[in-house]
């Protein structure tokens, strides 16, 4: 894909986003598109970049780490024709991560989406706490119940929120779901209407907590996810296409 197309896609995803904001009469500034870029190399992201993107995210931690620093290093060369500082990317975990990989995320995230248990929290706590720096988390909640899918039930959620609140390092800042695979996106819908009530209702439970994001909606479904509330859409083979 050149980078002409690329930014065509970017643009035509922005577009929607914007539309879709608009339907539900919201300001499109509200909303944060994450570029998934898995699989596709650091090229691409530099590429994306180049076109307007500051927000990429990863899910799994052994590419995204090399792939971050390849990143860094590309905008931060003085030959190259991008020369911003690379402190502008910003790179999001979006998917499953294992506690015992946990301090592996830190050098390169600064949201992890998926925190799926208070055990993982707690080591993603601790592991902050070594490293002397704060760490943004939404919690992921099964809402649909999929078998298939990781996540806090939301009946366990409210006893989950009150262990994470008391963690030192952490700083929650709303939700996350994966809606189920289906063929027509409004069937998603009871879905990520599901989760803006659960964090409404944790916006009453705890007060005290940031619970400003909903990250829900991806590349077949976001812009129902968008006209349901969601801040944050993580959007991947729209804008980079097919993974290789």
């Amino acid at each position: 894909m050149t980078e002409l197309n690329l930014a065509e896609r970017i643009a035509a995803v922005q577009a929607r986003i914007a539309a879709a904001a608009q339907r539900a009469g919201r300001d499109p500034a509200e909303i944060t598109l994450v570029a998934v870029s898995k699989m596709h190399p650091a090229e691409a992201v530099v590429a994306a970049y180049r076109a307007g993107l500051r927000v990429f995210g990863e899910n799994r931690v052994e590419e995204a780490g090399p792939k971050a620093a390849a990143v860094a290093a590309m905008l931060d060369n003085p030959s190259s024709v991008v020369r911003r500082p690379s402190s502008t990317v910003e790179w999001h975990m979006i998917g499953h991560l294992q506690s015992r990989k946990a301090e592996d995320v830190l050098p390169w995230a600064s949201m992890v989406h998926s925190v799926d248990s208070v055990k993982l929290a707690g080591r993603l706590s601790r592991v902050c706490q070594t490293a002397g720096r704060e760490l943004s988390i939404l919690l992921e909640v099964n809402v649909a119940g999929e078998a298939s899918k990781n996540g806090l039930t939301p009946a366990a959620l409210p006893e989950a929120v009150e262990a994470i609140a008391a963690l030192p390092g952490l700083r929650v800042r709303g939700l996350m779901t994966m809606a189920p695979i289906v063929p027509d996106p409004e069937a998603a819908r009871p879905v990520f209407a599901g989760l803006h009530r659960l964090r409404d209702d944790m916006a009453r439970r705890f007060p005290a907590l940031d619970w400003r994001h909903l990250s829900m909606g991806m590349t077949d479904d976001f812009e129902v996810a968008i006209e349901e509330g969601a801040t944050m859409v993580r959007i991947g083979r729209a804008i980079f296409g097919e993974s290789p």
